[in-house]
């Protein structure tokens, strides 16, 4: 094509995109990834978001991909149902943020979807699960794709109960002052405790769980018709110095808070 499909969409699976060809910016709900080629991206399912392609004097490059579309609890439910699955059904869990594959495993993954996409019938189930073992093995070094979906994370496993307990207080209390302290004895857990509980749960530390949740909400009052400063939505939000949102922001998002404002119009509102 000459240029992906431009209109921020979610669709009930999950899906991996490879980009062939092309360069531009992957929108994920709030936050902005630049893309070019041979970058490998896991979006969860559920997921809203757009891969714009990136026009130099109103015109498009050729833009190529190949993607590979899965639903676990569509036709797959009852393979993934089997105790055998139940890494990969992990996997799939504490990955609904997606995540970008890192360039020193393009080779692996990359080859992973050769193999799948030239096997025939009873070869192609086994290496698309194949594919997936690899993903799953080197999730543990991405970064989410944006800033929170991590209650769907939450496995019924006994645990749902207390982790949407500390999900909830932490939600409803992200704009004051909170500290580890606060949110371990909320969840009658030592401070040591609840790090464990907290980062084995849901793959990321306390801290940047509470950093994503203050992020996402800066997020979606700069992409209102909002009045406010920039350090007074941070304030607002539970930071409580504008070096460290800076720092933080940028972390997350990639770039400071002007550039994500006047990028994220640009991409969502400049129709192709």
């Amino acid at each position: 094509m000459d240029s992906f499909y431009p209109h921020l969409h979610s669709h009930q699976e999950a899906q991996l995109m490879w980009i062939k060809k092309g360069e531009g910016v992957l929108v994920v709900e709030d936050t902005l990834h630049p893309f070019k080629e041979n970058d490998i991206f896991f979006l969860g399912a559920n997921q809203p978001h757009v891969f714009k392609s990136m026009s130099q004097d109103g015109l498009f490059n050729e833009s190529r991909s190949i993607s590979i579309f899965f639903d676990p609890h569509g036709k797959l439910k009852s393979l993934f149902s089997l105790g055998e699955f139940e890494s990969l059904n992990h996997f799939i869990n504490r990955n609904s943020c997606g995540f970008k594959v890192p360039e020193a495993y393009f080779n692996q993954i990359s080859e992973r979807v050769v193999q799948l996409k030239s096997a025939d019938e009873l070869d192609k189930l086994m290496q698309f699960f194949y594919l997936l073992r690899s993903l799953a093995s080197i999730s543990k070094e991405t970064v989410p794709l944006c800033a929170e979906r991590i209650e769907s994370a939450i496995q019924s496993n006994g645990n749902v109960s207390r982790m949407t307990l500390i999900c909830n207080y932490i939600k409803e209390n992200y704009k004051k002052e909170l500290t580890l302290e606060d949110v371990a004895n909320h969840a009658n857990l030592t401070p040591q405790a609840f790090c464990r509980y907290f980062k084995k749960h849901c793959g990321i530390t306390f801290l940047s769980y509470l950093n994503r949740i203050r992020i996402k909400e800066v997020c979606h009052q700069l992409n209102g018709d909002h009045l406010d400063s920039v350090s007074f939505i941070a304030f607002s939000s539970g930071f409580n110095s504008i070096t460290n949102f800076n720092r933080v922001f940028k972390q997350i998002i990639g770039c400071n808070p002007k550039e994500y404002t006047n990028n994220y119009r640009q991409t969502i509102f400049t129709e192709i």
